[in-house]
């Protein structure tokens, strides 16, 4: 057995029913930027095994992510988790089977999958749980800047005057009285699992109560979704046509959750994390957040959600 494969096995046997686990029909490495996650296999039981990586104790709350994903377990869009460590950030879960994990070019060509999506975060948001934590835009921007100031690591160029120029962004929403929701708050389209029927979500690191149209915002951004799509995912999340107001919200999180996960990729870079070349990540994201906030329709967008 490999050193690697004995430290999944030895992060199985944490839970008392896989604590005699010696050996695995199969250990499979799935995705994941931040951290090591991989599917087991022992006899006719199939688990999700997530060992946080290095640094990530610094931006997550390890114990907020146990309590919301088993909140999300109960309202029935996560797997059930069998076992969390909240000190060490190990957790384990039920396998979902018979699923593929998404991809913005599987969400363009499954059918049906934008439409599914919304209803699985409906059925979250509408579930009446209530998550650990308050997912605030904006003091998490000022978070991270402070956790970047401490690293050797530069902003991308214009960062402080696209931040400046969504002080009235800020502004508007703090004054729309907007509902909250148990939400995702990070929803990368490999989050979103799906079996052709339903879509299931994992990964509950960055969740929290939120505005619930974060969540459509930002899922629309990482898949890369088309007018068509946005369209079908709001009518199937809303069961009717999103009002001028809806809609505004949506695309004010576009430019929003790129403006934060900008800075989050710098964290990356700044910790050499090698999943991907996380400098360019965050310029892509800068760029494509000062791209949409400089589109003339952005402002009317901003006013609807203004006028309620």
């Amino acid at each position: 057995m490999t050193e690697h494969a004995e430290n999944v096995l030895t992060a199985l046997r944490e839970a008392n029913q896989f604590a005699d686990v010696t050996k695995a029909n199969s250990i499979t490495r799935l995705g994941g930027l931040t951290n090591l996650v991989h599917r087991v296999e022992i006899g006719d039981t199939s688990v999700i095994v997530r060992i946080p990586g290095d640094g990530t104790e610094d931006y997550i709350d390890r114990a907020v992510e146990a309590h919301n994903a088993r909140a999300a377990a109960r309202a029935g869009v996560s797997p059930e988790v069998i076992y969390a460590r909240p000190e060490t950030g190990l957790m384990i879960s039920r396998t979902v089977p018979n699923i593929e994990t998404m991809t913005p070019a599987l969400f363009a060509s499954r059918a049906g999958a934008p439409a599914r999506a919304g209803r699985a975060l409906a059925k979250l948001h509408n579930s009446g749980e209530v998550f650990q934590f308050r997912f605030e835009l904006f003091a998490m921007i000022d978070d991270y800047l402070k956790i970047l100031s401490t690293k050797d690591v530069d902003l991308p160029e214009g960062y402080p005057e696209v931040v400046a120029a969504a002080a009235p962004v800020k502004q508007v929403l703090a004054d729309a009285d907007l509902p909250l929701a148990p939400c995702h708050c990070d929803p990368l389209c490999e989050n979103f699992l799906d079996d052709g029927k339903i879509m299931w979500i994992v990964d509950w690191e960055y969740s929290g109560m939120n505005d619930p149209l974060w969540d459509l915002g930002d899922l629309s951004v990482e898949a890369g979704m088309t007018a068509a799509q946005d369209a079908a995912l709001m009518q199937a999340y809303f069961g009717r046509a999103p009002t001028p107001s809806e809609t505004g919200r949506m695309v004010i999180y576009k430019a929003m959750c790129d403006l934060l996960w900008t800075l989050w990729g710098l964290i990356q870079h700044a910790d050499d994390n090698p999943a991907e070349d996380f400098w360019a990540y965050a310029s892509e994201r800068f760029k494509r957040c000062k791209t949409l906030m400089q589109d003339p329709a952005f402002q009317d967008h901003v006013a609807a959600v203004k006028q309620g």
